[in-house]
C-alpha cells in the first residue's frame, strides 16, 4: 500500500515530463534575391546536381596543385585545433545527456565513535563504539519542463556547427593555398617575361653601342639602353622576393617548414574554368559557415527554454539504502539494513530578478545570433555577385589587354626598325620599350586576378560542400525546416 502511494505520484511525475517550455525554433528570414544580379550570362549548374566536387581544385587541371591540396587536411596545424574542438564539443554532449539518467554513488566508511562526556543530555553509556557503513545513494532530475532535453539539443547543436566550422576552416585553408599557388606561377610568368626581356635589353644595349662606335649614335642613347637595361634587371630580381613569400606560405599551410619544401619554377598554362553558380538559396545549405551561424541560432533558442524553465518548480527523486553496524561481524546483517526513498519539490520564490535577468539575456544572445546570422548570409550573397563580376569583367579586360600587347610589340618593332634606319632617335625606342613590358605585365596581372577572382568565387560557393555533410550526431530535437 505504501508502496502505491509512493509510486502513484511517481508514475504523474514522469508523464508531466514531456512538457517543454520555452519557443519552438523557426529558420530566420533572410533577404532573398531570385537570383544573382551577375549571373545573367552566366553557366548555371545542372538541376539536381552538386555543381561542384568536394575536390574542386581539380577543375584547375593542375595535377602540382591537387597534390598540395590533398596534403592539408592531414599537415595543416589549424585544422587540428578544429578537429580537436569538434571532438570536445562532441564530448559535451555525452556530459550533458548523464543528466537523462539518475546518479548513483557509494561511499563506504568504518570509524570509531565517541561522544563528549560534556555533550548535552548526557547518555547513560560513553563507551567508545564502532561505526560501519556501506550506503548507496540514487538522485533522478525529473525533466518536466525540458530544461535537460533542451541542454542535450543544445550541446548536439554545439558539436554540429562546430563540424560545420571545421568545413568552413578546411574550405579557407585549400582557397588559400589555391591562391596562394597561382599567386606563385604568376611571380613565374612575371620571372619569364623579365628574364626574356632583360635578354632583349641587352641585345638593344649592343646595338646602340655598335651605333655609337660607328658614329652613327650620340653616348646618351648607350646611357639610355643602359638604364633601361638595369631597371629592368631590377625588376626581375624583385619578382623572387614576392615568389619566396609564397613558397613559404604554401608549405606552412600543408604544415612542412618552409626550408625543406620547394617548388620549382614553371609556367603552366593556367586557364579559369567554367564555375557554375546556383540559385541564391542553395548558398544557405552550401555554406559551412552559413550553416554554422544558423546551428548557433538553434542553440541560442534552446538556452531561452532552459532559462524559461528555471521559472517551475524542480522535481527530484531521491532513495538511499545500504548497511550500517557497529562491527564488521554485524554490518551486513539483515537487520543492518536501511533504506529511505521519496520525491522532493523545489521552487524558487524570490530571487530578486536572477531569473528574469538570465532570462532577458538569454534573448538577447538569441537577437545577436539572428543578426550575425543574417549579416553573414548578406555578405556571402555580396561575395558571390562580387567574384562573379570580377570573372565576367576581367574575362572582357584580358581581351582587351591582348589587343594592346600585341599593338606594343608591333610599335616597338617599328620604333627599332626607325632607329636602325636613322629615322629616328632611341627615346621612342625606350618609350616603346616600357610601353610594350608594362602591357605584357599587366595581361599577365589580369590573368592572376582571373585565377584569383576563380578560387574565391568557388570558396563564396561553399566549394563542393553540402549541409548534407554535416555528421548526424543523433536527430536534432527540433528537425531542420
Amino acid at each position: 500500500m505504501k508502496l502505491t502511494r509512493i509510486a502513484v505520484p511517481v508514475l504523474a511525475a514522469i508523464l508531466l515530463a514531456g512538457c517543454t517550455v520555452g519557443p519552438k525554433y523557426a529558420r530566420p528570414s533572410v533577404p532573398m534575391p531570385p537570383a544573382y544580379q551577375e549571373t545573367k550570362d552566366w553557366k548555371a549548374a545542372q538541376p539536381g546536381q552538386p555543381s561542384l566536387s568536394l575536390k574542386w581544385w581539380e577543375m584547375f587541371a593542375d595535377p602540382l596543385l591537387s597534390n598540395l591540396e590533398e596534403q592539408v587536411a592531414s599537415g595543416n596545424q589549424n585544422l587540428k585545433v578544429a578537429e580537436a574542438r569538434y571532438t570536445q564539443a562532441r564530448a559535451l554532449i555525452r556530459f550533458n545527456r548523464s543528466a537523462q539518467f539518475p546518479t548513483i554513488t557509494v561511499g563506504p566508511g568504518i570509524s570509531s565513535l565517541r561522544d563528549s562526556s560534556h555533550r548535552p543530555y548526557l547518555p547513560s553509556n560513553l563507551s567508545p563504539t564502532g561505526d560501519f557503513v556501506l550506503p548507496f545513494d540514487a538522485s533522478y532530475e525529473v525533466d518536466l519542463w525540458g530544461r535537460v532535453r533542451r541542454t542535450v539539443a543544445a550541446s548536439r547543436e554545439a558539436a554540429q556547427a562546430s563540424a560545420a566550422d571545421l568545413a568552413a576552416a578546411t574550405l579557407g585553408l585549400q582557397a588559400e593555398l589555391a591562391f596562394d599557388y597561382f599567386e606563385l606561377r604568376s611571380s613565374d610568368a612575371q620571372k619569364r617575361l623579365l628574364d626574356d626581356t632583360v635578354k632583349a635589353y641587352t641585345d638593344a644595349l649592343q646595338l646602340t653601342t655598335n651605333r655609337f662606335e660607328g658614329g652613327a649614335a650620340p653616348k646618351s642613347d648607350v646611357a639610355q639602353a643602359q638604364t633601361q637595361l638595369d631597371t629592368t634587371r631590377a625588376q626581375d630580381t624583385d619578382v623572387a622576393v614576392q615568389r619566396a613569400q609564397f613558397q613559404h606560405a604554401i608549405a606552412i599551410l600543408i604544415g612542412k617548414p618552409p626550408a625543406e619544401f620547394r617548388i620549382d619554377p614553371a609556367t603552366p598554362a593556367l586557364v579559369p574554368p567554367d564555375i557554375p553558380v546556383d540559385l541564391p538559396s542553395q548558398l544557405l545549405e552550401r555554406r559551412p559557415d552559413i550553416a554554422s551561424a544558423e546551428l548557433q541560432v538553434m542553440q541560442a533558442n534552446e538556452q531561452i527554454g532552459i532559462a524559461r524553465a528555471a521559472f517551475f518548480p524542480t522535481l527530484l527523486l531521491g532513495a538511499a539504502a545500504g548497511f550500517e553496524g557497529t562491527s564488521i561481524t554485524n554490518w551486513l546483517n539483515w537487520p543492518s539494513r536501511f533504506w529511505a526513498v521519496g520525491p522532493l519539490m523545489a521552487e524558487t520564490l524570490f530571487d530578486a530578478g536572477r531569473r528574469r535577468a538570465n532570462s532577458d539575456a538569454a534573448r538577447a544572445g538569441y537577437d545577436a545570433t539572428v543578426a550575425q546570422y543574417r549579416e553573414l548570409t548578406l555578405a556571402a550573397f555580396q561575395q558571390v555577385e562580387d567574384n562573379v563580376a570580377a570573372l565576367r569583367i576581367l574575362e572582357q579586360e584580358g581581351l582587351q589587354q591582348r589587343d594592346a600587347v600585341n599593338s606594343a610589340q608591333e610599335s616597338l618593332q617599328l620604333f627599332t626598325n626607325r632607329y636602325q634606319g636613322g629615322v629616328d632617335n632611341y627615346l621612342q625606342v625606350i618609350t616603346a620599350q616600357t610601353i610594350a613590358l608594362t602591357n605584357q605585365r599587366t595581361e599577365i596581372d589580369i590573368l592572376r586576378r582571373r585565377m584569383d577572382a576563380s578560387v574565391l568565387l568557388i570558396k563564396a560557393l561553399g566549394g563542393g560542400w553540402n549541409i548534407s555533410n554535416l555528421p548526424q550526431i543523433s536527430a536534432l530535437r527540433n528537425p531542420r525546416p
